[in-house]
């Protein structure tokens, strides 16, 4: 920790006769800042710092607060530029009510331990919320597997778009590795045509939707699953049911994630 604060107070010190060197060369009577005087300052300064770490660590805790509101404001901006592809792009998939008044958005990967444990929040929010629209996007960052599965995922949209939920639903909820011959065999089971679900598979849309959806969490910043869009907001991890929830409510009550 000490070392730590001197290195803050040696930042500080520097920053702090910075800004002070243009006001002592600045005026006609005063002169440049020689050795003694400069580090007569520094020492000043570093005593200070070091008797008082709090400013130090008040300072870090500043700077980070306006690098996160930067990145959101980023974010935000990314969110508006792409918010037809992000929210209504032909290629996405759709669950609750395609009409709703609140899209919650989804990017996920079928191996992704934490989206296997937040596939129940989500339908609990679709069953409990008549008016959400969620849109999954398939994502899948975690090894050739999940690549497998995700073209499974965007075949079967392509071919019988209704069987899709009951597919997610089987394969995020079920153990082992998901690749394609899992991905293959869930969606037979729900209901997939073997030989339409095969076709569909070399279409050259089941690879333009996951770029797609690469480009988008590139964007985003996104670099992990699960991640979630609400209004203008991404929402980084498993946050949970009740966190999702005050988002929702939040922007259907006053069109931001924060009343």
């Amino acid at each position: 920790m000490k070392r730590i604060l001197r290195a803050a107070a040696g930042l500080a010190i520097g920053a702090a006769m910075t800004i002070a060197a243009p006001f002592a060369a600045g005026t006609a009577s005063a002169e440049p800042f020689d050795a003694a005087k400069r580090g007569e300052i520094e020492q000043i300064i570093r005593n200070y710092l070091l008797s008082n770490p709090e400013v130090v660590r008040d300072a870090f805790i500043e700077l980070e607060r306006r690098q996160k509101e930067e990145e959101n404001a980023a974010r935000a901006g990314t969110i508006a530029s792409n918010a037809d592809i992000l929210f209504n792009s032909t290629r996405q998939v759709v669950l609750g009510n395609p009409e709703g008044d609140v899209t919650l958005v989804e990017f996920f990967d079928y191996n992704c331990g934490y989206c296997k444990r937040s596939l129940s929040d989500m339908n609990r929010l679709i069953e409990e919320d008549d008016q959400l629209r969620v849109v999954l996007k398939e994502f899948p960052v975690l090894g050739q597997g999940s690549v497998e599965a995700a073209k499974v995922g965007v075949a079967l949209n392509l071919t019988t778009p209704e069987l899709y939920g009951a597919f997610h639903n089987k394969l995020l909820s079920g153990r082992g590795q998901a690749n394609a011959a899992r991905a293959r065999e869930v969606a037979l089971d729900v209901g997939a045509d073997a030989d339409a679900l095969d076709t569909a598979m070399k279409d050259s849309e089941v690879a333009a939707t996951i770029e797609e959806v690469y480009g988008l969490a590139n964007g985003l910043g996104l670099t992990g699953t699960p991640s979630y869009v609400v209004g203008n907001e991404v929402v980084f991890g498993a946050v949970g049911y009740d966190q999702l929830k005050k988002r929702i409510s939040d922007f259907r009550q006053c069109g931001s994630t924060s009343c």
